[in-house]
Order: structure tokens, then sequence, then C-alpha cells
């Protein structure tokens, strides 16, 4: 990944943490890294635990932030939170799969940040 799609992939998470964060999700983890993959965030939000997946685009040519999550990533992903509630049975049984969506205009300008509540179920 070259320097410039990671800073505009860390800008996009940190963006949607805070964003969350003001709608009331409680962030326990960022970047949660086992081998066979990461959790951009984990929270805890209305009694679920929640994991969320953070995509973020500079404008629409290879499609919106929820197109890039195919059938085979959130596969992944519904693997990756059994493998870290396995690992912490303290936090709630009841667990969805979240996608923010950060969007960028071509220059740069901050065009939308949304939620989409269990994306996998």
């Amino acid at each position: 990944m070259t320097s410039v799609r990671q800073r505009l992939g860390a800008l996009g998470e940190r963006l949607a943490r805070q964003h969350l964060e003001r709608l009331g999700y409680q962030v326990l983890e960022a970047n949660y890294r086992v081998p066979t993959g990461e959790l951009d965030l984990v929270a805890l939000e209305g009694g679920y635990l929640v994991f969320v997946e953070v995509r973020t685009r500079r404008g629409r040519a290879f499609g919106t932030p929820e197109e890039s999550v195919d059938a085979r990533k959130a596969q992944r992903l519904s693997a990756l939170a059994e493998e870290f509630a396995q690992r912490r049975p303290d936090l709630p049984r009841d667990m969805r799969i979240d996608l923010v969506a950060v969007e960028f205009t071509l220059r740069g300008k901050l065009e939308r940040i949304e939620v989409l509540r269990n994306v996998t179920g």
C-alpha cells in the first residue's frame, strides 16, 4: 500500500472513530491484529459487541466504500469477529458488524461519514 493510501486510510479510521464515539459507541480496540487478519475497530454499542470495518475512498472511480466489502471480505470479518469474541468471554455475546463509509472529494474535502449497521446479518 502506498504511503498516500496509508495516510488516507489512517485519516478515515481516525474520523470514523471520532464519529462513532459521538454516536455513543465505546471503542475497546483499534487495529486489532491476529495472523488471520485485522479488525479496524471493536466497540460496545447498545448492548452489542460491534466490529467495525472502516472503508475510505477519495472520489468514486473505484466505487463507493460500501461496494468494496464483498462476500469474501464479509466472511473474513465474521470469522475474525468470532475469534475475538472467543478470546473475550467477558464481553456481550450479541454481536454485529458495522461499516463506516468515509468519502472525500478528489480535492480532499470530507464529503460523507456514514455508519451502516449489521452489514453481514
